[in-house]
């Protein structure tokens, strides 16, 4: 009697059924996850540009600008800051880049991740005088996760919160 080594029909269907099976249960979380982490990746890029700023408008003593800049080299003036933005120092206080004034950061945002704000552009400035407050919304294109809201004080400083604490004006697309 010879004996025959493998697998059976049947056998490989059960295994292909349960990989199935599986695979439809583990990937709706996964692409929320992907969602979350991007919205995470986007609010601490805004968070760490804001921060820079600050600490750069008091150590140099000038004013620096961040805002929307879809090819990172001059401002657009746009609310939708998808597109991406930058952070620049405002040498003649004239909030737009001129040729001299070092760009600090460009970022260009991910694909599925909206980001909208109450202001054109946000000024940082010295210890002095009160910097621009304001909003940012960031929401996830296709809506798998809530939004996150990045709220900047009077002083310059960002804090994270839930979407829901954004103003009722702010609003992601699509909702």
């Amino acid at each position: 009697m010879s004996r025959h080594r493998g697998y059976s029909l049947y056998e490989l269907l059960v295994t292909l059924s349960v990989a199935t099976i599986l695979i439809v249960i583990g990937a709706p979380p996964l692409g929320s996850l992907i969602a979350r982490n991007r919205l995470t990746t986007e609010v601490n890029a805004l968070h760490h540009a804001l921060h820079l700023g600050r600490q750069e408008a008091i150590k140099r003593r000038l004013n620096l600008v961040l805002c929307q800049s879809a090819d990172g080299s001059r401002c657009t003036g746009a609310a939708d800051w998808g597109g991406g933005w930058m952070l620049f120092v405002d040498d003649d206080d004239d909030g737009r880049t001129d040729p001299g004034e070092a760009v600090l950061r460009r970022h260009r945002a991910a694909a599925k991740v909206n980001i909208i704000t109450n202001r054109h552009r946000y000024t940082l400035r010295g210890v002095r005088r009160r910097n621009t407050n304001g909003t940012f919304l960031v929401c996830d294109g296709a809506g798998r996760v809530p939004a996150r809201a990045l709220i900047v004080s009077y002083t310059g400083r960002p804090r994270s919160a839930p979407g829901d604490d954004a103003p009722a004006s702010l609003t992601c697309p699509g909702a």
